[in-house]
């Protein structure tokens, strides 16, 4: 069975979420134009998560519920 590509400005989203969750920089964003304009939300809404103190499952918890992945 073939398996099916995941959409580019999701999995940009899920990176930046987890750079943010780790506490790196922004400025290590790979991607440029719409990748990373969905790179550096998925990374503000990891930062803040981190901020909150929602680390490990607490995060990705956050993580599915804001950016709904089908």
């Amino acid at each position: 069975m073939r398996r099916l590509k995941r959409d580019p400005l999701e999995r940009a989203y899920k990176r930046g979420f987890l750079y943010g969750m780790a506490g790196k920089s922004k400025e290590l964003c790979p991607y440029e134009g719409e990748k990373q304009f969905n790179w550096n939300n998925g990374w503000r809404e990891g930062f803040d998560a981190r901020c909150a103190g929602e680390t490990g499952i607490a995060g990705i918890h956050r993580l599915s519920e804001n950016h709904a992945f089908g």
